[in-house]
């Protein structure tokens, strides 16, 4: 239904509208009605459409679908021009997208970002994979709340500067700049978990 509205074939957008949203009308629950109704927003361009689809989502368990409904209502508020109202849709969408992995789809809401003036935070769950061991040992270490000292003494390193180093290159690579920001990091509690 997207690529027929891009494509300007808005006849078989319409059918295939018409029959997604016999479809999810008869399921009722509130991942499928908030697809159907960010479908029927791309195809009748109506405001009211993309919001119901974000309300709804919000009660959804699929992520990657609340994703693309801030990505979709992001992406025609541009569109019409509303820059400050489409960067809070578009900011969110690229949160959740590259939370989830959906990295075509991060990339898409981060050019869109661009086109608006800003840049979208680096938040890739692949950075994790660009820290060595020992940075990601450190990393666990400060987001529980340790200081420099305690993981020197924890990890054995002989000098406290030699984590604060560790911890510039970490702070770089995952695009941050505090311990605050570090604790924030799902994926290493979830890692330390597990």
């Amino acid at each position: 239904m997207e690529a027929a509205v891009r494509c300007g074939e808005y006849e078989e957008a319409a059918a295939a509208l018409a029959s997604l949203t016999e479809r999810t009308q008869a399921s009722g629950t509130a991942t499928g009605l908030g697809i159907a109704a960010y479908a029927r927003g791309l195809v009748t361009g109506v405001e009211d459409h993309f919001r119901q689809a974000v309300e709804l989502l919000a009660q959804s368990p699929m992520r990657p679908a609340r994703a693309r409904a801030h990505l979709l209502y992001g992406e025609w508020l541009r569109r019409e021009g509303r820059r400050k109202d489409c960067r809070v849709q578009l900011r969110t969408a690229h949160e959740m997208l590259s939370e989830a992995g959906l990295e075509a789809f991060a990339r898409r809401a981060a050019d869109e970002l661009r086109a608006t003036g800003e840049k979208a935070r680096g938040r890739s769950t692949h950075t994790y994979n660009e820290l060595t061991m020992q940075e990601t040992h450190i990393a666990r270490l400060v987001a529980t709340g340790a200081t420099s000292n305690e993981v020197a003494a924890r990890l054995f390193i002989s000098l406290v500067r030699t984590v604060d180093t560790h911890l510039r290159n970490i702070f770089r690579k995952l695009g941050i700049t505090s311990r605050r920001q570090l604790r924030d990091q799902p994926d290493l509690h979830a890692e330390q978990a597990s």
